[in-house]
């Protein structure tokens, strides 16, 4: 557990730098210059999400149940991912309503992706990964769109055709990783009866 607990740390505590030290980090990119934060900032997330998928797999081995989740729990979890799949693609292709309405889409995927892995797992290791990110997410959303009210960001919007370029492209991952992917990668099929 420790192993986790510690990716969780470094990988959480270097995305939320923003949140809680954003005049901090503005002075650090003014002294060493963007791309090398941007070089500081990668090579720790890559270390911290490494020990985290490091950690998490010897913490499920003998983990200890908090709670048992109703099967039905796992369809409902890899349900509410889809909307996950299509923020995160809302993310990275702009000028679609759904990245001007929630402004921070990645970060509201996060925070689904977290939930319904909550709802579906019931271990230590579970409650802990799962529940460590919701947590993260959620803090992150509403210092980021707080960060927005205040500067007056707004989103630009192209046409609908993004959106349903959006949702197609997210649904479509989103089937793809539920059907196949996430058996392969994470050893666990979600629709598994």
């Amino acid at each position: 557990m420790t192993i986790l607990i510690l990716g969780l740390l470094l990988f959480l505590g270097v995305h939320s730098v923003r949140i809680f030290a954003d005049p901090w980090r503005s002075a650090q990119i003014a002294n060493i210059g963007e791309m090398r934060w941007k070089g500081v900032y990668s090579l720790l997330s890559a270390a911290g999400l490494g020990l985290i998928i490091w950690g998490y797999g010897l913490a499920r081995v003998g983990d200890v149940a908090l709670w048992v989740p109703p099967l039905p729990m796992r369809h409902l979890a890899a349900g509410l991912t889809l909307p996950a799949f299509i923020l995160l693609v809302a993310a990275y292709l702009p000028g679609s309503h759904i990245k001007a309405k929630v402004g921070h889409p990645m970060v509201a995927g996060v925070k689904l992706w977290a939930l319904a892995h909550l709802l579906a797992n019931g271990n230590r290791a579970d409650a802990l990964l799962f529940g460590a990110f919701l947590a993260w997410a959620i803090a992150d959303f509403i210092v980021s769109r707080r960060r927005d009210r205040i500067a007056g960001r707004t989103y630009p919007v192209c046409c609908w055709t993004r959106d349903a370029s959006v949702v197609a492209i997210g649904t479509l991952a989103w089937a793809v990783f539920a059907l196949w992917g996430h058996a392969w990668l994470i050893g666990v099929a979600p629709f598994r009866v």
